[in-house]
């Protein structure tokens, strides 16, 4: 079975990229796997940012991606989303259309556009980047811009915005989408308490509709209460699975010490052990200094 896997780097500068990128599906794929991980590598110029990542990520199920700044977790996304392609192993997808929605700080929002000019996007997949857009697309638009609490800001100019409006903008455009795996990096940053719970609940809603959602998170009493998986990384694995088990006070000691151990200047890499038990875990203390992939 063919599949088509549509992706989009948003940057509100001269140019918007949009990738579309083929893929085959196998026929046989398990109906409750969305993503497979498989000794997964991914860097920069042959060097690793996540190191052998092997697991899976269930469909419809939140799962929030959790680590120290400069653990992986973008480089993680971005592989996912197929911007960046592995340096070894694999990342067998199993899902139809994907949603990518980057850190804020990845746009520049001094582009002159407008809210609706946003929000519109989320039609490309289907329209194409210069398709008209027909009536019952701009009752789909009313509709998210309601959902994400922006009726009225159709011609506001993106400048004018505060964060948290931009990120509700953002989550019109991917609602938009309508797409089986969600990728978000750093949804609340910089976001108002109001507009986190509001952003939340639309998630919740994603999930409950069968949508698989990767989110990248920093607040671990949040992914507590709200998110049922979780995937420690350290540049590598730390530990995957229910987030009672994840995140306890021995995994988040290891990732740091991991975290503290990683040399960027290494040129070798020791492949982990895999562990197939419900919650993934690789190597106890580094013994030595961890080395980044070549």
């Amino acid at each position: 079975m063919q599949q088509i896997r549509y992706y989009v780097t948003f940057r509100l500068t001269n140019v918007i990229t949009l990738h579309m990128q083929s893929l085959s599906i196998p026929e046989d794929a398990m109906s409750d796997i969305c993503l497979e991980f498989k000794n997964l590598t991914l860097g920069y110029q042959g060097r690793a940012a996540v190191h052998h990542l092997s697991g899976t990520a269930e469909r419809g199920v939140l799962t929030a991606i959790v680590g120290a700044n400069g653990s992986g977790k973008s480089t993680l996304m971005k592989g996912i989303a197929g911007i960046l392609m592995p340096i070894s192993g694999t990342c067998e997808q199993h899902f139809g259309r994907l949603a990518y929605l980057p850190q804020q700080s990845e746009l520049d929002r001094t582009f002159p556009a407008r809210v609706v000019d946003l929000v519109s996007l989320g039609f490309w997949q289907d329209r194409g980047l210069l398709g008209r857009i027909t009536r019952r697309d701009r009752a789909k638009l009313a509709a998210c811009l309601d959902a994400v609490g922006l009726t009225g800001f159709e011609k506001r100019p993106l400048d004018s915005l505060s964060g948290g409006q931009m990120q509700r903008a953002l989550f019109a455009r991917t609602m938009l989408q309508n797409a089986d795996l969600i990728l978000l990096d750093e949804p609340f940053n910089a976001v108002d308490e109001r507009t986190v719970g509001d952003l939340l609940c639309l998630i919740k809603e994603w999930a409950a509709e069968g949508r698989t959602v990767l989110c990248v998170l920093h607040d671990h009493a949040l992914v507590r209460e709200h998110f049922r998986q979780t995937l420690l990384i350290a540049r590598k694995l730390v530990a995957w699975g229910s987030t009672s088990e994840v995140l306890t006070s021995e995994n988040l000691r290891r990732a740091r010490n991991f975290h503290e151990a990683w040399d960027e200047t290494a040129g070798w890499c020791e492949d982990e052990r895999s562990n197939s038990s419900s919650v993934a875990r690789q190597d106890d203390e580094p013994k030595q200094r961890v080395a980044a992939h070549v």
